[in-house]
């Protein structure tokens, strides 16, 4: 690989996808339930916390890697430019664009925002309804 000839990136395995995406899932839950912990349990509060933060520690700097490696694609193949000129695509082009395309596909992002929107919903109807 070379500045004017980058390497085209593969995607990640899909159990360690489904693992960043299972943590984020946990992390999120985590952060909900802090609500139940204040009223009933209070000696599980910190722990609890803790176990979100570092769950989302990890969650985001994974995602943020993943960004970072989607838009290093984008530049190093200049891949906006060659759009927007309309300009023919190399093989090596195709391959970075297939890589952005499955990247995107096989992410769980979208899946863990509707997750943390439903479980964010549950967790203020639970707090109003505990001091209702």
């Amino acid at each position: 690989m070379t500045a004017d000839n980058p390497e085209v990136p593969r995607t990640l395995p899909m159990v360690l996808i489904d693992s960043f995406f299972a943590l984020g899932l946990f992390s999120a839950l985590m952060f909900r339930i802090l609500i139940v912990f204040t009223q009933w349990q209070v000696q599980w509060f910190r722990p609890v916390w803790y176990a979100g933060v570092m769950g989302y520690v990890l969650f985001f700097g994974f995602r943020y890697y993943i960004s970072r490696k989607r838009r290093r694609v984008i530049a190093d193949f200049c891949l906006g430019d060659k759009l927007e000129k309309d300009l023919p695509l190399s093989a090596d082009d195709r391959g970075a664009l297939l890589y952005l395309v499955n990247s995107i596909r096989k992410s769980r992002e979208n899946m863990n925002y509707l997750f943390i929107f439903v479980l964010s919903c549950l967790a203020v109807f639970l707090d109003l309804w505990m001091h209702w």
